[in-house]
């Protein structure tokens, strides 16, 4: 049989997060307002450390580029996923999908690298705090942030290439509510023993080093603040790293239940870490660097004081 007259998939027939029906409105409300927060939050701190001279800083440039990430990811898959919500058929083109896949994949790995790039300003900020300013300079935080979109780009270029070349000839449903890795291997009707390889590869060089490198770089900090003998200087390393920490766990955790082809359990158990990792990790983020942060308290207040006295 010539797969080229089966293989021809013009839309894919997303599952959505449910199929009851009156939920469907109450979803919507909930996920945009989730949206909104997200972008106007987001945003918001990103034209705050830009306005606020004393943010001016490598962990506040890196934050920015954080905070710039998680609205692009949301962007990608929440205004889709309110679509959804409101018409009759979930469907979305091919094209649509793969550029989908191919951006959510590109700010998944940004992520990952750019939280093993903010533990490593931690750890010259505690560990070498002499050398800090030679460590970090500006060309080095630069190139460290270059750095990370360009393996996002690499690392989703290969994955986005192999799906391309996939047939799906059998069935075009994706159980899921957006175009992911794992779901679209699902349903194509093509050998997938290499995407997995290349998936497990990839992985672990995105994943697993710079969980490595935050778990080996932490070990380095709390001996350093261990060894800091005033009770207020151990109090301030530590404070500076917990939203750090906490950033990291809420990632990790959400991305340790990513659901595994050919498991239909487990691609619904995938859909809950799915919605916390694309739409809810970029609102707790914002809380963590905004609520429990004095810096950016401070600057806010700064800023709105200025603007009411001008």
């Amino acid at each position: 049989m010539d797969h080229r007259n089966h293989s021809s998939v013009t839309e894919f027939i997303l599952s959505g997060l449910t199929e009851l029906p009156e939920l469907q409105l109450s979803l919507f409300f909930l996920f945009l307002g989730n949206y909104v927060v997200t972008v106007v939050g987001n945003l918001g701190m990103t034209v705050l450390i830009g306005l606020s001279s004393h943010l001016h800083t490598p962990m506040y440039c890196f934050l920015s580029s954080l905070s710039f990430i998680d609205v692009c990811q949301s962007t990608i898959i929440t205004p889709r996923m309110l679509v959804n919500f409101v018409k009759e058929k979930n469907t979305i083109s091919y094209p649509e999908c793969m550029t989908q896949l191919y951006f959510f994949i590109v700010f998944a790995i940004a992520e990952c690298h750019m939280l093993a790039v903010m533990v490593y300003d931690h750890y010259a900020a505690i560990c070498n705090p002499l050398l800090y300013n030679v460590i970090m300079s500006y060309h080095i935080c630069f190139r460290l942030t270059v750095g990370v979109y360009i393996l996002g780009i690499i690392g989703s270029t290969i994955h986005t290439g192999y799906m391309l070349k996939l047939f799906f000839f059998k069935t075009n449903v994706v159980n899921h509510y957006f175009c992911d890795l794992f779901p679209l291997l699902e349903p194509s009707s093509s050998s997938i023993y290499i995407h997995e390889l290349l998936v497990l590869g990839l992985s672990t060089f995105n994943i697993l080093t710079p969980a490595l490198t935050i778990f080996a770089s932490y070990i380095f900090i709390i001996s350093s603040i261990l060894h800091i003998r005033s009770t207020e200087g151990r109090s301030k390393a530590f404070s500076t790293c917990s939203s750090h920490i906490s950033a990291v766990i809420i990632f990790y955790g959400s991305a340790a239940f990513v659901p595994q082809p050919s498991n239909a359990s487990s691609m619904d158990q995938g859909k809950v870490s799915s919605v916390f990792y694309t739409t809810v990790v970029p609102v707790l983020n914002l809380m963590i660097y905004s609520v429990r942060n004095k810096d950016v308290k401070f600057a806010l207040k700064k800023i709105l004081e200025s603007r009411v006295c001008s």
